[in-house]
């Protein structure tokens, strides 16, 4: 495969003694339709973000209510606690491997994910994973924005004796919960406004702040405890023998899924590296271990409250609106804040921002693909979302979560594989170039990703309950009965399929004019 690297380097762009590539002065092709300031490489000079900053980024995006809660559902699978936070730790392991293989070509070229995947779809074909990531954010932008106004609200109405709760009602909802969701709303569209630099400033002062909540909470449980209950002692409803592996996979897929999404942007950030050793060191260090130290803290935490009040409370938000402290509220409400904004921005509103700049960028800049998002995340109606799970999980979550683990396969591939990380950085914005293909499409890749596609998320089913009612809106046999024993696996099997499909469509001599 030596031939799929072209010899000497492009003169319009040049390397630095660390590998950086950045265009040389003058070749970015700024008049293009598919250029503007936002998506074009960010200099070397301008790569500034270090060990610390990755690794701070993952720690205040994973200490967040949705992460605190996720080993209650693997509890209530019948897993004790030690095997929800070994299945958490191993799939945090394993995402890290797709987001460090994707994040690599951030601080080498500077560059976003819907430009990365310029390279492998097609400057046009492109869209296609750029939308599928952008709808998927803008989604969980509206969710979690209602979970963090709703938290507001909760600690607002103990704080007032419950008059909020009392409060006129619009459209079946207390008034102050609408205004709760309007501010929460505000305030992180007022953040990311900011720019990409104030919100490493931001994330930089969010995590160690969150981290010492979350400690704060553990300790005052403890207290008032004197011990951590008996959730520690319960045993496994399942063991360790067959009832417990056909719920681990399907478990350690969702697990994964949870982050899934953030391997494909994750380059919207490490385009801002200051080398690979910060994002590859701090993505280590932030992800899997901080994602396992929560899962252990939400345990012991939860354990402590079961002592207390009778009951496992596996909502932070619900356990702090239990104490009668004011300070203490107040404390928690300031917690539920940062914790929420952190995540939601980094996740949910950095992406789609690129993403629709991409889908014009003569018209749209990252700001205004922010503000886009922050509308769409309204419109979306996402009290209505989170009031059906079925719909939400199976339905969105669950498809697109598949498609998501199929473009990864394909930018992988694509980048490590066939070109073996060597792009030609003006051609990616230039039509007529190295990645126009076919009118701007690259139908092997739109072939790879819908063959993998098909097989990821085909197999979708609903399970059914006791009186034989579905729980879902798929067929309780799979879309297509065939497909169904991949679905539990639909990321691992859309990924695995999309790469080595891909490989081979572009194999040989489309490989070699790839790079001609």
């Amino acid at each position: 495969m030596t031939e799929t690297v072209p010899t000497g380097s492009p003169i319009s762009q040049t390397a630095d003694s660390d590998g950086r590539i950045e265009l040389a002065p003058g070749a970015f092709p700024a008049d293009s339709p598919f250029a503007n300031e936002d998506l074009r490489p960010v200099p070397v000079a301008e790569r500034k973000w270090t060990t610390y900053n990755f690794a701070a980024l993952w720690i205040s995006m994973a200490h967040c209510i949705p992460s605190w809660t996720l080993a209650s559902g693997l509890v209530a699978l019948g897993m004790d606690w030690k095997q929800a936070v070994f299945t958490i730790a191993l799939a945090n392991v394993i995402v890290l491997l797709p987001m460090l293989a994707t994040g690599h070509a951030g601080p080498k070229y500077g560059i976003p994910f819907p430009v990365l995947a310029r390279a492998s779809f097609g400057l046009r074909g492109a869209n296609i994973p750029a939308l599928i990531r952008a709808a998927v954010a803008c989604g969980w932008f509206g969710i979690q924005t209602w979970i963090g106004g709703s938290g507001i609200f909760a600690l607002g109405s103990k704080l007032t004796g419950g008059e909020w709760e009392n409060a006129g009602r619009i459209a079946g909802n207390p008034w102050p919960l609408w205004l709760c969701f309007v501010f929460f709303w505000a305030v992180q569209i007022a953040i990311i406004y900011r720019g990409m630099d104030f919100l490493r400033h931001f994330e930089n002062w969010a995590a160690p702040f969150v981290i010492v909540g979350a400690f704060v909470l553990l300790i005052w449980i403890a207290v008032k405890a004197d011990g951590f209950g008996q959730l520690l002692s319960q045993p496994s409803k399942l063991g360790w023998g067959p009832d417990f592996w056909p719920v681990f996979f399907p478990s350690l897929m969702g697990m994964i899924g949870f982050w899934a999404t953030l391997s494909l942007n994750i380059p919207d950030f490490t385009r801002f590296g200051s080398s690979q050793r910060a994002q590859t060191w701090g993505q280590s260090l932030g992800l899997p271990t901080t994602m396992t130290l929560f899962a252990v803290l939400a345990v012991l935490v939860t354990s402590g409250s079961e002592a207390v009040y009778g009951e496992a409370i596996w909502d932070p938000v619900a356990l702090a609106a239990r104490t009668d402290n004011a300070f203490g509220l107040l404390f928690a409400l300031v917690i539920v804040v940062v914790a929420t904004v952190s995540v939601n921005i980094a996740a949910n509103v950095v992406s789609p921002a690129y993403d629709l700049a991409n889908l014009a960028p003569k018209l749209i800049n990252f700001r205004t693909g922010a503000l886009i998002t922050g509308v769409i995340g309204v419109l979306i109606f996402p009290w209505k979302l989170i009031s059906t799970p079925e719909f939400y999980i199976f339905t969105w979550l669950g498809v697109v979560g598949g498609l998501l683990g199929t473009v990864a396969g394909i930018l992988i591939a694509d980048y490590w594989i066939v070109r073996r990380t060597v792009l030609h950085l003006a051609d990616l914005y230039r039509p007529g170039g190295r990645y126009w293909y076919s009118s701007g499409w690259n139908f092997k890749a739109v072939a790879a990703f819908v063959v993998g596609g098909v097989l990821a998320v085909g197999g979708s089913y609903s399970g059914v309950d006791a009186k034989g009612a579905k729980t879902g809106p798929f067929p309780a046999d799979g879309l297509i009965p065939f497909l169904k024993p991949l679905a539990d696996y639909g990321w691992a099997v859309g990924l695995a399929a999309s790469l080595v499909l891909y490989v081979a469509l572009m194999g040989g001599r489309e490989r070699r004019s790839a790079e001609a």
